[in-house]
């Protein structure tokens, strides 16, 4: 399997991206299922929409922020403007995940929303999102792994390699339907779903990462595993302390 090509096809002299139209696409079904179960959180389906107008612009300028702070060195020092080509891709999910999380809590704060029930509601939907998304790396021929002889290997500059993007977007479909169903039936606590969201997308990156042959590095480690790793632990501790105190208030 080799990709086609980065460009979907050409509008008024303009190249639309598959990249751009996938990410589209993932935010739209993200945007309109989370809509739908809003009231399910005790939240407002307008508010949902409010939330998405704010995090989505914020969370892909922190993703591509991001990927330009760590290969500041490799890409974009010597041409720093093209830091702002953005329809060339680079873009890093987990700066998307860290800038949407906190436009997020600050706005759920300012319309006193509660924080934790709108994360139960969204993430498992940034999962689904995160699923469509990656196979905008397979059309940029980007964030592929090592060579592999492997059935299911990608053609990439003429080399058979592991795709990545595959089985990040695997793990995230699953993800997706695991956590709903966890929502729907087996959810103890808000901010269950968000705890568990963080620790099985963490596990999964970890792993894959290690794959990949170009990981954004911090010194000799690459930073995805490193964050992915902190991110689990610290999910993992929220998890148990938001257990806690919901067994506490139900003793009392």
């Amino acid at each position: 399997m080799q990709s086609p090509g980065a460009i979907a096809f050409t509008l008024g002299g303009l190249q639309i991206r598959w990249y751009g139209i996938l990410i589209t696409i993932g935010a739209l079904l993200a945007s309109i299922i989370s809509y739908k179960r809003a009231p399910k959180h005790g939240i407002k389906p307008d508010d949902v929409l409010d939330l998405i107008l704010w995090t989505l612009p914020i969370g892909i300028i922190g993703a591509r922020l991001y990927y330009v702070v760590f290969a500041w060195d490799e890409f974009y020092r010597d041409n720093p403007m093209q830091a702002f080509n953005i329809r060339g891709g680079g873009l890093a999910i987990h700066g998307g995940l860290i800038f949407g999380l906190i436009t997020a809590y600050i706005v759920c704060r300012r319309k006193k929303i509660p924080f934790l029930e709108m994360a139960d509601l969204v993430l498992p939907t940034v999962a689904l999102a995160q699923s469509i998304g990656r196979w905008g790396n397979f059309f940029n021929s980007e964030a592929y792994g090592r060579p592999t002889n492997l059935p299911w290997a990608i053609l990439v500059n003429g080399q058979h390699v592991h795709p990545t993007f595959l089985y990040e977007s695997i793990w995230c479909f699953l993800l997706f339907f695991s956590l709903i169903y966890m929502d729907n039936h087996h959810r103890k606590f808000s901010g269950q779903i968000m705890c568990l969201y963080g620790m099985l997308y963490s596990l999964e990156r970890f792993f894959v990462e290690s794959l990949r042959t170009d990981s954004l590095m911090i010194g000799p480690f690459r930073q995805a595993m490193v964050l992915s790793a902190t991110v689990f632990l610290a999910c993992g501790i929220l998890y148990m302390g938001l257990r806690k105190r919901k067994q506490g208030k139900n003793v009392h």
